[in-house]
């Protein structure tokens, strides 16, 4: 088994008023060139967007990304057509490929939105741009794996343009998860976004980071009422 650990600290940090922003990974004026990604995992940015302001309409293609809101809502439109508020409980999906535009903005007045945004390089590109958008339910990964992104969109999982799987867990004080990877040859991502969690002899605090490779199952225990992110993604 081989490892790597991002402590919350180490991130990259860039507070531009309507926008305070940590870069797990090197992005925009981050640069680090032991944090660039892992695997396919490109970008996972933690963005807090002040009341009313985002980011406006912008260009992406061949890339896959993921959204999850941990607090506020995110008001959505994008050159497909779509136009959608994602709240807390939702994951949104879109496959850039070909291209597409789009805008993101806080609509509250008066509360900060927490975002994740995730960024994993594609399977195959310049496909047809595809938007997905779901609501998943707390009590689904209370101390199980709750998987809310596939290829194969299982358990009612959004569909991605890759071989990854993006998994929530909610573990009590004191509950060990045992993961089993989708894939051989996958790597697991595991973000701490609040809690405990010792994954072998290493332990992982809020907004801490750990990649695992070269292994078939990864053991999570955790020290505090815990909420993770864990992405199971190709290694190259």
């Amino acid at each position: 088994m081989k490892t790597t650990i991002i402590k919350s600290n180490e991130r990259g940090h860039a507070n531009h008023g309507w926008l305070d922003a940590h870069h797990t990974f090197s992005f925009a004026h981050f640069y680090n060139p032991d944090q660039m990604n892992f695997g396919l995992l490109r970008v996972f940015n933690d963005d807090l967007i002040a009341p009313g302001m985002g980011f406006g309409t912008h260009p992406h293609d061949n890339m896959e990304i993921v959204s999850i809101p941990l607090k506020g809502d995110l008001q959505h439109r994008d050159s497909m057509g779509n136009t959608s508020v994602i709240k807390h409980g939702e994951v949104q999906i879109m496959s850039a490929g070909s291209g597409i535009t789009h805008s993101e903005f806080n609509p509250n007045k008066g509360e900060t939105t927490n975002l994740l945004q995730i960024w994993v390089f594609p399977k195959l590109r310049n496909i047809e741009p595809r938007y997905g958008q779901a609501q998943f339910a707390a009590e689904g990964r209370k101390n199980k794996v709750q998987t809310v992104v596939s290829p194969n969109q299982e358990d009612g999982s959004l569909w991605v343009n890759q071989d990854v799987w993006f998994s929530l867990t909610n573990l009590d004080h004191g509950m060990s998860l045992n993961y089993s990877m989708k894939k051989q040859g996958n790597g697991l991502w595991v973000f701490v976004i609040q809690g405990q969690v010792k994954i072998g002899d290493m332990e992982l605090n809020t907004r801490d980071s750990m990649g695992i490779w070269e292994v078939e199952n990864v053991n999570l225990l955790a020290g505090k009422d815990s909420e993770l992110v864990i992405i199971d993604v190709p290694m190259n």
